[in-house]
């Protein structure tokens, strides 16, 4: 009789134990994976990659700008919206990039959040567009850069830190190893681009957005129009760079991925110059494929220029 109590007490027993355990496996699948995340808001995906590269495992990163698609003119969406309101700490560029249409604005000022808004070009000595009525305007490119790309990082990294200072050491860890692969990366670029000729040192685009990368590796930079509008492209701006490449003896054409290649398209058959290569300005490219992080982008960049420029 004892025997036949103590059975079936052990069945009940093992019965609430596995329901307990089903209970808990159920409640760790609702439970959302970034839940003990900082959570990140960055206007774009360069930031969105640097923000990775520092915050590791302990960030969860939204880039409001999707990968190939312009900045300067963004339309934001309803998700959007709910990202800004749940981010713990947001990162932008500045320097004229997100004001096309006050799109970043209207998104902070809705959301109230400019509290935890950071730009993350506070430290860059800005260049400025040369067009004719906008001498003041900031040129936001100034990423392409990789001396300034390694300000950014910082800036970020200080900012995570004190918005989550608990993971201090982690981040100024990850900071100093990535900063290193960019440095060595910099020192690179100065080697391959400082040995070009002086007349293979123009560098044409569609979008003057390669300034900042100019300055940095004793480059001119000319262009099709200077930055991204709603008009580009008109036959006088064309007329003007198809005279700089035929004059400077240019070897080589490149267009960007988050642009239309039509225009340059226009520019080589006038000139009878090829496009070598598609390069990256305001966008990574997608996950999985070449240059979709800030790293792999500006080692694109400096290959593809340099080979193009030395022909």
């Amino acid at each position: 009789m004892r025997r036949k109590v103590y059975i079936c007490l052990l069945t009940i027993v093992s019965m609430f134990a596995l329901s307990s355990c089903g209970t808990k496996k159920n409640e760790s699948e609702n439970a959302s994976p970034a839940d003990d995340h900082l959570q990140v808001v960055a206007s774009y995906s360069v930031i969105a990659d640097m923000v990775e590269q520092v915050g590791g495992d302990k960030v969860s990163v939204t880039s409001i700008v999707p990968r190939g698609t312009d900045p300067h003119s963004y339309e934001p969406t309803p998700e959007d919206t709910l990202a800004i309101e749940k981010a713990d700490v947001i990162f932008y560029n500045g320097l004229n990039l997100e004001t096309g249409k006050g799109w970043f604005d209207k998104l902070i000022e809705n959301g109230r959040k400019e509290q935890v808004t950071f730009q993350v070009t506070e430290e860059i000595t800005p260049e400025y567009l040369s067009e004719k009525g906008q001498e003041t305007q900031e040129d936001p490119h100034a990423w392409l850069s990789l001396e300034n790309g390694i300000r950014y990082v910082e800036t970020i990294t200080d900012y995570l830190i004190k918005v989550d200072g608990k993971n201090k050491d982690i981040y100024l860890e990850n900071e100093e190893a990535y900063i290193k692969k960019l440095e060595e990366l910099n020192q690179t670029a100065h080697e391959k681009l400082s040995s070009l000729p002086g007349n293979k040192k123009v560098l044409v685009t569609s979008e003057g957005a390669f300034k900042y990368f100019a300055r940095e590796y004793g480059l001119t930079a000319e262009y099709i129009w200077e930055i991204n509008t709603d008009t580009q492209g008109t036959p006088d701006q064309i007329t003007r760079v198809a005279k700089i490449i035929k004059e400077n003896d240019i070897p080589a054409l490149f267009v960007e991925t988050s642009v239309s290649p039509k225009t340059m398209e226009a520019v080589s058959r006038e000139t009878g110059v090829e496009i070598f290569e598609t390069i990256f300005t305001d966008s990574l490219a997608k996950e999985g494929t070449e240059g979709d992080n800030y790293y792999d982008m500006m080692k694109w960049n400096i290959d593809k220029i340099s080979e193009g420029l030395s022909q």
